[in-house]
């Protein structure tokens, strides 16, 4: 049943029976399987998927979330991670597919909700032999992987080797303790880095270190931009914000910044992401970045902001070769899966996962298209990806379907041009949409 290169077709099927091995999983959807009216790109890839999960323990690192003692100093501990890595894998024959299980924090004073997220990956599958380029994700906060499994399973497919981490966030609505993320993302991210291509794990036999992208939702989205190079204001934003001065050191040009960097990053991918609320890189750290970058947000964001949050950091990334996706009237939930059932029966956990305008299997499947069009274009180096990310047509609205494209069949797929639907949308399915595309130096 399983083979580590199967054609499109008998993969799909067999995700298919996977699906519905079980009368629990019989009514659920795979995040990461998208639907029929996804883009092209969107589509699984060739490759069965496994799942294996690590442990990772950075020894001495400062706790910012108890006071400073009389000298000024804070407390050391270990801080532990756990990194859940998808890869490329030739399971057993009738091995069965896991599911995610996590919780989220409740509206106060309700005790977390927990949930279950069906999966493709069958858990400790043996690894596809290859090299396969290493994807890094960071969640957002107070989040987890499991939301966010719609991409990693899916990249994974794609011939992604794809490491989530679990950051330990405190809880969402402990606003006072938001200078724990702020410190630890971009800390985090490069530690795991360090670990992960330094470790023996079978899942990462096949990693390629010389060809690594960071992809990070929310908070995560702070964290990979400033792993990816962005230089911490050090007049102001966690500079100032965390206690005992603990991120001083790690500030632009200070003499650990370069402790908070992933060398050698490839590709940049930020869903909504913040940073700018909390003048994270001052008027220039973002200029720092040299990697190509897509930022992927919704115009409607009320929580980084979009004319505040994220369309400044397209205008600032004058570094990079970057690339900013808009849902119209999106919000912030865009990077997390589709609700599970238990997360149905309150609005606070509703909007966890579902957006109030967009439906959320086709805001997955759009971003699982184009995500996989950059990270082939700029971390593969297909260069026929790059058909798919640059348009002439900037709102999608204002497309029209071209006029040598297939005009029998209801399902097809635009091939692109000037002023044409953007290449890989199904006719009729690519509204709602804009990309823009600067140039470095611009």
């Amino acid at each position: 049943m399983f083979r580590p290169a199967l054609k499109f077709s008998a993969w799909a099927a067999t995700c298919a029976l996977l699906f519905i091995s079980g009368e629990a999983r019989a009514a659920e959807i795979v995040p990461s399987q998208p639907g029929v009216d996804a883009p092209e790109l969107a589509r699984l890839g060739t490759y069965a998927v496994g799942v294996r999960t690590v442990v990772m323990t950075q020894t001495g690192q400062p706790n910012v979330l108890v006071p400073v003692s009389a000298s000024g100093t804070l407390p050391l501990q270990d801080r532990v991670l756990t990194v859940d890595i998808w890869y490329p894998a030739h399971p057993a024959r009738g091995a069965k597919p896991t599911s995610y299980s996590d919780m989220l924090p409740a509206e106060p004073p309700h005790p977390p909700v927990p949930f279950t997220t069906p999966g493709l990956a069958v858990r400790n599958a043996p690894a596809t032999p290859g090299t396969f380029p290493l994807v890094i994700v960071s969640h957002g906060y107070s989040g987890t992987p499991a939301g966010m499994s719609w991409l990693t399973e899916n990249l994974a497919s794609k011939g992604y080797v794809v490491a989530a981490i679990h950051h330990r966030d405190p809880d969402y609505s402990a606003r006072g303790q938001f200078v724990e993320p702020l410190m630890r993302r971009p800390l985090d991210i490069a530690f795991v880095a360090q670990q992960l291509m330094a470790s023996k794990d079978p899942a990462l036999a096949a990693a390629d270190h010389s060809r690594i992208a960071l992809v990070g939702y929310s908070m995560g989205g702070y964290g990979v931009l400033t792993a990816a190079g962005a230089g911490l204001d050090p007049l102001g934003g966690p500079a100032t914000s965390v206690p005992g001065s603990a991120m001083k050191p790690f500030v632009r040009d200070a003499v650990r910044s370069g402790d908070i960097r992933v060398p050698g990053v490839q590709a940049v991918i930020a869903i909504a992401p913040a940073g700018m609320g909390f003048n994270a890189w001052g008027s220039s750290g973002l200029a720092d970045i040299t990697a190509p970058i897509l930022i992927i947000g919704g115009d409607r964001d009320r929580t980084v902001g979009f004319a505040t949050g994220i369309r400044p950091i397209f205008d600032q990334t004058k570094g990079s070769d970057r690339y900013l996706l808009v849902f119209q009237n999106g919000g912030h939930a865009i990077g997390m899966a589709g609700a599970p059932p238990t997360m149905r029966n309150a609005l606070w956990d509703l909007d966890w996962f579902e957006d109030p305008v967009w439906r959320h299997d086709r805001i997955m499947a759009i971003q699982q298209h184009m995500i996989t069009a950059f990270l082939d274009r700029f971390v593969k180096g297909d260069a026929s990806r790059a058909a798919y990310l640059d348009t002439d047509v900037a709102i999608s609205n204002a497309a029209v379907w071209p006029k040598d494209g297939p005009s029998t069949g209801y399902d097809v797929i635009s091939p692109g041009g000037p002023g044409a639907t953007w290449k890989g949308f199904r006719k009729n399915h690519g509204d709602g949409l804009e990309l823009y595309h600067r140039s470095p130096g611009t």
